[in-house]
């Protein structure tokens, strides 16, 4: 047999059946969207007048947390970048949608988030759901395969979207999505997979015939996802979250500080707490707290120091001001050839980083390349000019400096066809066997050796420039655009051309 959904009159009827009175209280509207019978057990019984069960009724569908929309909006939230403009459009949407104005074909209904363990993927939905007033129905892949039986993990999962549909319009979540084998990999049990797997795609298929269901399946791996999953019509958008920069992890300090610390510079601790999370973010403040508290007295920036670097001594004094005019070298360099606009220049403690969007007009050319590879060593060039001498910083790590301009030097004269090769590509391993050519090394250190007297040249020009933006950045730790676009107003580097176009965004670390 099967029941229509419960609506108002059907629950009052159900109390007044049990208590003998019909209830005065009005049945709150959320509650007769997620109540089920299971709850009446709990709410309706004959020992209580008609309206306490109502408002038991309440209380029991609250506890479910599926109108939980404590904690902050969207609106609130620092960061989350493409992951907030399509929620915020979401919003904007469903609002459109319960007005009439807008067919639910219209809206983008499935999003898969990617991100390391912390970013805040199960945030952003619950900060998504109080923006959208609508009710967050959570569940994981963990959660499916708590039943030792594949007919109990088939079951679980109609379960929710069950849920889910009875709840629309409504967000329904779905964690550890890469707990689900990509049946492309399988070896083992890929019957017992590919049953799972086809069921999840009949559900989210369903949620296309059932309007008001928004699917956000959330993964750490998203090379585990089976393809079909991100096919057309079911998570086929696919938005990374990104660990916060310095300005994002600055404004996740201030909001779990709340109104302590008001008065505070807390860029001091964001920048100790680069590479990290915003969920560390509230476990340093959470602890900063309670040491605080133990000891009597209120709470300072050095309480949040001391939890962030957990005994890790801050950057040295004078590798900071290396630090500092490594990248302002990289800033006045990449300005003065008109590569790349400068978002924002960091003093870590693990060193500095200027992230960048590169312009791309020129990036396809030799002199475009060329460029890049000389703001790539501009940062050494600096140390040069202005320190006498050179730190290792430039040449560490696949992701360094050096590493990235020898890979363009390397790929201009071995596979883009213009070196003294002439128009050549050569794979990775003809590659790695010229390179043991010392003619090949001779033209690869040419190139190399020629952009670096070019960044010296540059550097030598605008010095005056390039000490007023490593004393700013040495002083402060950290230069957002703003600030950038301030100091080259006041001291403009000397342009050797410049140019405009599609930009894309990257980082050189020192």
């Amino acid at each position: 047999m099967a029941l229509g959904q419960l609506d108002d009159s059907a629950i009052k009827l159900v109390i007044e059946a049990v208590t003998g009175t019909r209830p005065t209280a009005a049945i709150d509207a959320q509650t007769v969207r997620a109540a089920d019978i299971s709850d009446f057990v709990l709410a309706i019984r004959a020992d209580r007048t008609a309206d306490d069960c109502v408002s038991r009724l309440d209380q029991v569908v609250a506890t479910k947390g599926i109108f939980d929309h404590s904690g902050p909006a969207l609106e609130e939230l620092a960061g989350y970048g493409a992951a907030r403009e399509w929620g915020l459009n979401l919003v904007e949407d469903l609002r459109e949608y319960r007005a009439g104005r807008l067919d639910w074909e219209c809206i983008e209904k499935g999003l898969l988030l990617v991100g390391l363990p912390g970013v805040g993927k199960t945030q952003f939905a619950k900060a998504l759901a109080k923006s959208a007033n609508v009710p967050l129905v959570t569940t994981s892949v963990a959660d499916w395969n708590a039943s030792a039986y594949l007919s109990g993990t088939l079951t679980a999962i109609k379960s929710c979207f069950a849920q889910a549909r009875k709840l629309s319009p409504c967000i329904l979540f779905i964690d550890e999505l890469d707990g689900i084998s990509d049946r492309a990999t399988l070896s083992e049990y890929r019957e017992y997979w590919t049953q799972i797997v086809n069921l999840l795609l009949e559900q989210l298929a369903g949620v296309e015939d059932r309007p008001g269901v928004v699917v956000i399946g959330a993964t750490n791996h998203v090379d585990h996802i089976d393809a079909a999953i991100r096919r057309a019509g079911r998570l086929d958008r696919t938005v990374e979250i990104e660990l916060p920069d310095a300005d994002t992890l600055a404004k996740i300090f201030r909001y779990h500080l709340g109104k302590l610390l008001p008065d505070i510079d807390l860029m001091p601790a964001a920048l100790a707490a680069a590479g990290r999370t915003g969920a560390d973010v509230e476990a340093w403040v959470r602890r900063a707290k309670s040491h605080a508290r133990r000891q009597r007295r209120e709470l300072s920036l050095d309480d949040l120091l001391r939890e962030i670097r957990s005994g890790r001594e801050g950057l040295p004094a004078n590798l900071r001001r290396v630090c500092a005019v490594h990248e302002a070298g990289h800033l006045v360099v990449g300005a003065a050839l008109g590569v790349f606009k400068a978002k924002a220049l960091t003093i870590m403690d693990d060193g500095g980083a200027t992230r960048v969007e590169f312009t791309r007009a020129h990036s396809q050319t030799k002199g475009g390349i060329e460029n890049q590879i000389t703001a790539l060593l501009g940062g050494r060039a600096a140390e040069e000019i202005l320190l006498g001498e050179a730190t290792v910083g430039a040449g560490v790590g696949e992701q360094s400096d050096f590493s990235r301009a020898t890979n363009a030097a390397i790929d201009l004269e071995l596979r883009f066809g213009f070196g003294s090769i002439g128009v050549a590509h050569f794979s990775e391993r003809a590659t790695e066997l010229l390179l043991h050519d010392p003619s090949i090394v001779a033209l690869i250190k040419k190139r190399l050796d020629r952009c670096h007297s070019v960044a010296r040249n540059l550097i030598a020009k605008n010095r005056v420039t390039l000490e007023a933006v490593a004393r700013r950045l040495e002083k402060t730790g950290y230069l957002d655009q703003a600030a950038i676009d301030e100091l080259l107003k006041m001291h403009p580097v000397s342009m050797d051309g410049h140019s405009t176009a599609l930009r894309h965004e990257t980082e050189f670390a020192q």
